[in-house]
């Protein structure tokens, strides 16, 4: 793969990267990286709101922390020059795969193969 396209998704995958940490930052506690508890208030209404954002917040923080493993793994691929590499067949994945998820770690028809015996 074209190194210029390579550092261009770094740059991209950083962007992404900092922008997740800063949402995660925002719903979860600093001492312990656990989604925070609303404190609206004392009133039924007030902790029915409460509980609902929480699991809100609690699958928003799957879904982020999800994403974040995959931004961090395509970097370190990227440091060790496998970026772009199926991790199955040890081809190497289409520079438009790559454009368009650009933390794919397989290639299609791996992806495909795999998608067909679930």
């Amino acid at each position: 793969m074209d190194k210029n396209i390579i550092e261009k998704i770094k740059a991209d995958l950083i962007k992404e990267k900092e922008k997740i940490e800063a949402e995660l930052s925002y719903i979860t506690n600093e001492k312990n990286n656990k989604t925070k508890f609303p404190e609206y208030g004392e009133k039924s209404d007030e902790n029915a709101k409460e509980m609902d954002e929480y699991t809100t917040n609690l699958a928003t923080e799957k879904v982020l922390e999800d994403s974040l493993r995959d931004i961090n793994a395509s970097l370190d691929r990227i440091e060790k020059g496998t970026y772009g590499i199926c991790k199955y067949c040890g081809k190497e994945i289409g520079e438009k795969r790559m454009l368009a998820r650009p933390v794919a770690s397989t290639c299609v028809e791996c992806k495909t193969k795999l998608q067909n015996q679930s």
